[in-house]
């Protein structure tokens, strides 16, 4: 009878300490997805503002994991390693973050839990040196206890928060009525995710771990297998920390798309081709070559702009235009028609005086159906009579 008593207490205080089993910092090769650019043009923001992660460092993390051959090592080391992909997948925003990890024993300096890191200002350097702390395995599973620390943590974490829980979920004691007061302490702020990083035989602790997501109504369950890869761990973190957001609308007056030094606001003409002379609406010979009343001679001052024309096609190869043609709307609208035609047709046959291959041109005549100003002034109907040049090539 002794001898049985003696045996019972030598396994107590075995299960107590933990036979520690150590854990390696080596981590896997990791290329995140890198969300940065999603957040910074606005199409995901920020839901959460503090994180706080209690890591499973029981003994039961000490067996080799099986379920997937990209890992070698204990259960432990697959949770370092997730969280090693988690911190580095993370985007540039403000946030803080903490972590507590629980067992038994020497591993959790002869407690049954221990803060790792306490809440503070994220960085990817000081979580990796939390990580990194977590040095061995041992002891019982006080999930219950983690959590009920855990909830002392988080008083001074700002904003909303997630508790995420890595864990095999083999307990003695069902962390559940814990996980539903903390939710009843700290209501919509507090979302917990779980990650269940067990083998087959472990299956009963990811029920566990699915009942600790559904207790805070806002987190989920997933599991090590789901969020190992680069695509599984963007999403994990997307889901923890954003959510869909309006993307910010460009800044037209920076923009020049067609590089004709007006802006994207203000350009009428938003395709025109490279070394055009635009005028104010960024629209190439708008407003430009112009002509006088009932004529259709291209007058010697606008040589530099039919100049330029031949230069553009020489510049851009591919290019082809149609060179329209218009009136003011003194006369009837036939004999407007014809005279609209005749213009186009001198810019065109200048230009092709010029070297420019006739096939690359079109001559279209508009009449007065098409004005750019009043008709009401000597002014306006000047701007009116006038050719426009359109690319075709596009």
């Amino acid at each position: 009878m002794k001898r049985n008593l003696l045996f019972t207490a030598t396994l107590a205080g075995a299960l107590l300490s933990g036979c520690a089993t150590q854990s390696s910092n080596n981590f896997q090769a990791f290329q995140p997805e890198d969300l940065n650019a999603l957040v910074k043009s606005g199409k995901l923001v920020q839901k959460t503002n503090s994180f706080f992660v209690i890591n499973d460092s029981s003994s039961s993390m000490s067996r080799t994991y099986v379920n997937s051959a990209d890992y070698s090592g204990t259960k432990l080391d697959v949770e370092k390693n997730l969280l090693n992909k988690f911190n580095k997948s993370i985007p540039v925003m403000p946030l803080t973050s903490g972590l507590r990890s629980f067992g038994f024993g020497p591993c959790l300096s002869w407690g049954s839990t221990y803060l790792n890191q306490a809440v503070q200002d994220y960085s990817p350097a000081s979580f990796e040196t939390a990580i990194t702390s977590l040095q061995c395995s041992s002891g019982g599973t006080p999930l219950a206890t983690a959590l009920s620390d855990s909830g002392k943590d988080i008083t001074s974490a700002p904003g909303n928060i997630a508790l995420i829980v890595l864990s095999d979920g083999i307990e003695e004691v069902s962390p559940l009525p814990t996980a539903e007061a903390l939710k009843s302490q700290y209501g919509d702020k507090l979302c917990i995710y779980t990650v269940w990083v067990g083998n087959d035989q472990d299956a009963a602790g990811q029920a566990v771990l699915q009942e600790l997501a559904n207790a805070s109504g806002c987190g989920f369950s997933t599991t090590a297998e789901a969020i190992t890869s680069a695509k599984g761990m963007s999403d994990f973190v997307k889901n923890v920390f954003l959510k869909a957001g309006t993307p910010k609308a460009a800044d037209c007056s920076t923009q020049d798309d067609d590089k004709d030094g007006v802006s994207n606001c203000a350009d009428k003409c938003p395709d025109t081709p490279k070394g055009a002379i635009v005028d104010k609406d960024g629209c190439w010979a708008f407003r430009g070559l112009l002509f006088d009343f009932d004529k259709s001679d291209v007058k010697a001052k606008y040589g530099p702009l039919i100049q330029n024309a031949v230069e553009v096609m020489k510049m851009n190869p591919g290019l082809t235009i149609e060179i329209q043609g218009h009136t003011d709307s003194y006369g009837k609208d036939a004999y407007n028609q014809k005279l609209s035609e005749r213009r186009a047709n001198a810019v065109k046959a200048e230009l092709i005086k010029q070297g420019v291959e006739g096939k690359r041109l079109t001559a279209v005549g508009f009449g007065e159906s098409k004005p750019v100003d009043t008709n009401e002034t000597d002014e306006g109907r000047a701007y009116n009579r006038r050719v426009e040049y359109k690319r075709t090539d596009r």
